[in-house]
Order: C-alpha cells, then sequence, then structure tokens
C-alpha cells in the first residue's frame, strides 16, 4: 500500500490522496528495509536546495507523534491526515536526516556516529533555520497550515525538537506491551532483508545499528538497566529486544510527561480503538485544531479491533522491568 493509500482512503478524500502522494515523493525519503532507494539522492538534493532558498510558510505548533514502531503510530498519524489543515509526514527521516546529519539510527543516509538522544545543547542556529525552512516547504507545497510528523524515535529527543520548535506539541502513543513487542517480532520476521554487499537490513537497521547504539547510548545511563549489556548475548532474540527497546521508550514518555505537562498528551491505542470519537475530539483539542467531521466519519470506518496476543515467556532479566511499565501505564493493577 503506497503512501497509507487504500480504497476507503480515496474514497474519502481525493484532495487528501494528493497531499499524501507529495508527502511520500518528496519529503519522507525511503528507508533501508523499501525499494525505491535511488530516489533518497534525489530528495536530499531538493532539500538542499530548499535551505538555500527564503522560508515559504510559518510553521506554528506542529505536532509529533512519538513511542514505539507498531503501536499504532502510524493508523493515528493517517487518521489525523484527514483534518482539512493537516499534513501527514510519515517518519520523514530524509528530512530530519537533512535538519541533523547524526539523527541516522537506522544507516539509510549515513554510516557514521549518531546520537540516540538530542537535547537542546545538540540545536544550532542553523538547525533551526533549516528546520523551519523544510517544514515551511512542506507546508507551502501541501497546501496545509499544521504538520503532523510520525516519527517514534522522536521520543528520544523532545527537548532538541521543542528548541526547533517551542510551540511543538507531542502525543504519546502507549499500546499494551504484549502487542506492541510481538507486533515487532512479526515485523522483523517477515522484512528482514539482505543486501548485495551482505548486510542485515531489519527492523534494527544495518547490522544492529540502531540496537548496539540503544545498548551503547539508552540503556547504557539507565541506572535500573545498565548491567543488562552485560548479558547482552542472552537478550539478543527478536522479541527481548523489542521489549527492551518498549521499556526504554515508555519509560522516556512517562518523564517526558512530567517534564513537559502542558506539550505532551498520552493516548492509549486501546481507548482509540473502543472510543474513537472521544479520543480524537480529545486530541484535536489538545492539538489546538478545530473538530472535523471527515476524520471521525473516516475513523469510524478505518478504525477495528484485534484479539489481544497471547503472553509468552520473554528473559527473567527484563521480565520484572516489564511488568513494572506495564503497571505504571495502566495495564496491571
Amino acid at each position: 500500500m503506497v503512501a497509507q493509500i487504500d480504497k476507503l482512503y480515496i474514497e474519502t478524500s481525493y484532495r487528501k490522496v494528493i497531499t499524501r502522494l507529495l508527502s511520500y515523493i518528496f519529503f519522507e525519503g525511503r528507508p533501508i528495509t523499501t525499494k525505491g532507494q535511488w530516489l533518497n539522492p534525489l530528495i536530499l538534493q531538493f532539500f538542499k536546495l530548499q535551505k538555500k532558498l527564503p522560508q515559504l510558510k510559518a510553521v506554528n505548533k506542529p505536532v509529533f507523534i512519538i513511542g514505539v514502531g507498531r503501536s499504532g503510530t502510524t493508523i493515528l498519524g493517517n487518521l489525523l491526515s484527514m483534518h482539512h489543515d493537516v499534513g501527514f509526514l510519515n517518519e520523514p527521516k530524509a528530512l530530519w536526516h537533512a535538519i541533523y546529519p547524526e539523527e541516522d539510527l537506522v544507516g539509510t543516509y549515513a554510516r557514521g556516529p549518531a546520537k540516540y538522544r538530542l537535547t537542546s545543547k545538540d540545536v544550532s542556529e542553523k538547525n533551526i533555520d533549516d528546520a523551519h525552512k523544510l517544514f515551511g516547504a512542506y507546508l507551502a507545497i501541501t497546501g496545509t497550515h499544521r504538520v503532523v510528523d510520525k516519527y517514534p524515535e522522536l521520543i528520544f529527543r523532545v527537548p532538541f525538537v521543542k528548541s526547533l520548535f517551542p510551540d511543538a506539541k507531542f502525543i504519546f502513543l502507549v499500546r499494551n506491551g504484549w502487542d506492541t513487542c510481538q507486533s515487532i517480532e512479526g515485523w522483523w520476521s517477515k522484512k528482514e532483508r539482505v543486501s548485495k554487499k551482505t548486510e542485515r537490513h531489519d527492523w534494527w537497521g544495518v547490522d544492529n545499528r540502531k540496537w548496539n547504539l540503544l545498548l551503547e547510548q539508552i540503556i547504557s545511563t539507565d541506572q535500573s538497566l545498565m548491567h543488562l549489556i552485560t548479558k547482552r548475548q542472552e537478550l539478543e532474540n527478536p522479541l527481548d529486544m523489542a521489549i527492551l527497546e518498549w521499556i526504554l521508550a515508555m519509560k522516556e514518555g512517562i518523564n517526558l510527561m512530567n517534564t513537559f505537562p502542558h506539550s505532551v498528551y498520552k493516548l492509549h491505542y486501546e481507548d482509540l480503538i473502543t472510543s474513537p470519537n472521544t479520543s480524537l475530539q480529545s486530541l484535536l483539542d489538545f492539538c489546538e485544531l478545530p473538530p472535523s467531521t471527515r476524520l471521525l466519519n473516516y475513523a469510524s470506518q478505518k478504525l477495528c479491533s484485534s484479539p489481544p496476543r497471547n503472553k509468552i515467556n520473554i528473559s527473567p532479566s527484563i521480565a520484572s522491568h516489564f511488568q513494572e511499565t506495564m503497571q505504571a501505564l495502566g495495564y496491571l493493577p
């Protein structure tokens, strides 16, 4: 399915189909596990040109969907894309690479040093200028007024993003850990790729680049989890790796809610599925977006529940951390 466009999306709004295609072709880039990467150098050249031009449109109150992949972030962005004012970018890592080249965790655009966590100290005036020009160009070209950018890993970069866009808003999307982590494991088993140079390309990037950075830069700074680095070999299976990523991202999100209570909004995926109208209306209020009948009608047809996944055995060394995180998010008594 190209650019998350299916039959229902086309039937709901032809105009939004055009907006999504413009987003997909000119701004998002192609991940390392997909085809069409020949387009990436052209996209980066396009960004290089935009950074030399005057800013085309002001960027006000951009919205960023953060959390962990496979937790409903794409469907939420897809729903919000139906709002008249919104242009939706689905993991525009090419754009972020053009703003800050050392942000590439996966290795699609660079294989050199990268930073998993970015703070306000990493921001320069050039980063700010580039970010506003590129996001401004996106708004101008798509004819939209507000950006919704789904990029889960930005959960470790909220202070950085707020230094670029002080009025930014963040949707912290939460989903039951069992469902999320087993979905990651399932994606990993189906989508693994091997390049011509015998590199492995999968959920964890080029030859586990993202996993190694997670260990070196995030787990190593967590007092309660840093001891796991010495046990990495017993944890390097798809499920336990996914669980560790989920635990760290969820802990980060909880801390962000305390640090930036007016900028971060927690939304449970399960609430979105069971009560879409209530959840989306509250979310639009937080984002300072007017009501949208089209969005709500689309959500009522698009969203569907799925049976919860069965619990399975995980490594004893992380089981207690998983349970604590589930409890902190309200999934366990």
